[in-house]
């Protein structure tokens, strides 16, 4: 059986938790927490939510407890039955469409419209469907990087999930060489199988894709087969920040950076933090609460 605890708060006050959540370096990696809004029609009103394989202890409480700041909200805790909670979460999902890209999982048809390229992205173990509004928000990005002209010939998705932005980075500089990683290894054969069910090749050759299991950019693979042209990140703004640096050092001469997973609060934190790298902001876009970061090294 697994357990959830709910605390109800203000937007902010919800936001605040989850920035002192990526801070905490010590966080129990087996309680994993997120924050929504409880209704559209009430966009101040969230929850803070978190998961556990086991019944709530008192230390985990406390762990929670002390992500805010001022008054602690009311924790519910009840037990839940035993399910893939992120399969059941992604289940039915409507398809969505963002820049040049349909994305839909198995039980929608393909939109089968000229200039548009169909991803076909099942519930998985791992996140990246396309309808979270950073994963929509970086296709969009990809869209419009190209639109502009940019040419890339090595990109790399950190953070890859389900492997759907570096499918999209393929589809759209289909002769780049193409690596991705992620720090949980069940993404490997998750990436593998959608890579199969979305005709993409893996391999080590032009446009084909290598994936690789690494914690952020220290990774042999990942610094044999760069400098990058183009890197793209959607994962938190925490690690967006402590691994800004190494995503400098990591990028070509006037290459090019995505960054998303970022609420706009926590924007200006990210760009200082790439300022501070040498790279400089090109574009942005934000999407609901979230900010999608489009960043510029200099050509040395």
């Amino acid at each position: 059986m697994s357990w959830k605890i709910t605390a109800f708060a203000p937007r902010t006050v919800v936001e605040g938790a989850l920035i002192a959540h990526e801070d905490a370096f010590d966080w129990d990696p087996d309680i994993v927490i997120s924050g929504s809004e409880i209704a559209e029609d009430k966009p101040d009103d969230w929850q803070l939510e978190a998961w556990l394989a086991h019944k709530p202890k008192k230390a985990d409480k406390d762990a929670l407890a002390a992500l805010f700041t001022g008054d602690v909200p009311e924790f519910i805790v009840e037990e839940l039955p035993e399910t893939d909670w992120l399969v059941a979460s992604q289940e039915g999902l409507e398809p969505i469409r963002a820049g040049r890209f349909y994305v839909h999982t198995p039980e929608y048809p393909p939109l089968d419209e000229p200039g548009v390229t169909d991803f076909v992205i099942p519930a998985s173990q791992a996140f990246g469907t396309g309808q979270h509004a950073t994963t929509a928000g970086c296709l969009e990005m990809l869209s419009h990087m190209k639109a502009q002209g940019v040419i890339v010939r090595n990109h790399a998705d950190i953070g890859t999930g389900t492997g759907l932005l570096a499918f999209a980075a393929m589809t759209l500089w289909p002769r780049a060489l193409a690596t991705a990683s992620d720090i949980d290894a069940v993404c490997a054969s998750v990436v593998a199988d959608n890579a199969d069910a979305n005709g993409m090749k893996l391999g080590g050759r032009s446009g084909e894709l290598v994936m690789t299991i690494a914690d952020g950019m220290d990774n042999p693979l990942l610094a044999a087969r760069g400098p990058y042209d183009l890197i793209m990140a959607n994962i938190l703004a925490g690690p967006l920040v402590s691994l800004a640096p190494d995503f400098a050092k990591s990028m070509a001469p006037g290459g090019h950076l995505l960054l998303a997973g970022l609420l706009e609060t926590q924007e200006d934190a990210v760009r200082r933090a790439c300022r501070r790298a040498g790279l400089r902001l090109a574009a942005r876009l934000v999407k609901g609460d979230w900010s999608i970061l489009w960043m510029r090294a200099r050509r040395r």
